[in-house]
């Protein structure tokens, strides 16, 4: 049995000040090379893409045969992951981040969104930034000391090593100070206060839904390719997938709770009281 990772004192106050972790090495060489592979096979596969529909609101997504771009280096934006196989399966609660994940929001979690993104290299796009979980979550504010309502885990799978490369770009602190937003003049990469990460494939960063974060320009020449896993407190929801039988066989008990499986049919109360077996389930490592 592996001992439980938790964060350093180092790592804790830097959360706790700037709002995210750069972790690194987390994926080695071959399971990058494994992933950005998948990406290349999934954009040919059906599945949730964005749907650029002026009568539908933002964000929404929409089943298509495949993504908008048969070109493995053109943009892509595919929502629900795990179905496409047991390594995206086996992210969910991978041990070198879904530790710090539970160090970070305690045990009463799920999975809430998976998510392949490819930024290619395009002189009109211009980056933009927000915080997740759309207006709603934008307006609701918790503790600087709290555990986040919602967190990502973004892994690159190419490296970005340089500025002006697709670079997820955040905006340190504003976990705790809000940006006020302004509909006619939103936050963008470049305003005061943003920092572009620089990363290799393999890597990872942490953040909370309520930091203000995006993509900046892709000057490279080349495109940025990555993986996100989000996870929010159990009584919120899912909003991206449903589970099904199909996709729990292939799941240990916890990927399963993690996916919203609670042990037993839903009834009033479900997701808000938990499990007997939650902390457990959620806290004991893997052999």
């Amino acid at each position: 049995m592996t001992d439980v990772l938790t964060l350093t004192e180092e790592q804790r106050t830097q959360w706790n000040e700037e709002g995210y972790l750069l972790l690194r090495g987390v994926l080695n060489s071959d399971e990058v090379e494994l992933f950005s592979s998948e990406i290349d096979r999934i954009r040919r596969t059906p599945g949730y893409e964005p749907i650029f529909d002026e009568s539908m609101p933002i964000g929404h997504y929409g089943w298509l045969p495949h993504a908008n771009s048969l070109d493995n280096d053109g943009f892509m934006d595919r929502r629900d992951l795990v179905p496409y196989g047991q390594h995206f399966i086996d992210l969910i609660d991978r041990e070198n981040m879904f530790d710090l994940v539970v160090d970070i929001m305690g045990p009463y979690i799920l999975l809430s969104m998976t998510q392949a993104i490819v930024r290619p290299p395009s002189p009109k796009f211009p980056g933009y930034t927000h915080t997740d979980g759309g207006e709603a979550l934008r307006r609701i504010r918790v503790d600087p000391d709290s555990p986040p309502l919602a967190l990502k885990a973004l892994y690159f799978l190419t490296d970005v090593e340089e500025e002006e490369s697709g670079n997820l770009t955040i905006f340190p602190g504003s976990h705790r100070k809000q940006i006020p937003y302004n509909l006619d003049e939103p936050p963008n990469p470049y305003w005061p206060g943003a920092k572009q990460i620089i990363a290799n494939a393999g890597d990872a960063v942490l953040f909370p839904h309520s930091m203000w974060h995006g993509p900046c320009r892709n000057e490279s020449g080349k495109p940025r390719k990555t993986l996100l896993y989000n996870y929010c407190q159990l009584f919120l929801r899912q909003y991206d997938f449903e589970v099904t039988t199909a996709v729990a066989e292939f799941c240990t008990p916890r990927q399963r709770r993690l996916l919203g499986d609670l042990g037993y049919d839903f009834r009033p109360g479900s997701y808000f009281y938990v499990p007997k077996d939650q902390v457990e389930l959620i806290t004991t490592p893997l052999s």
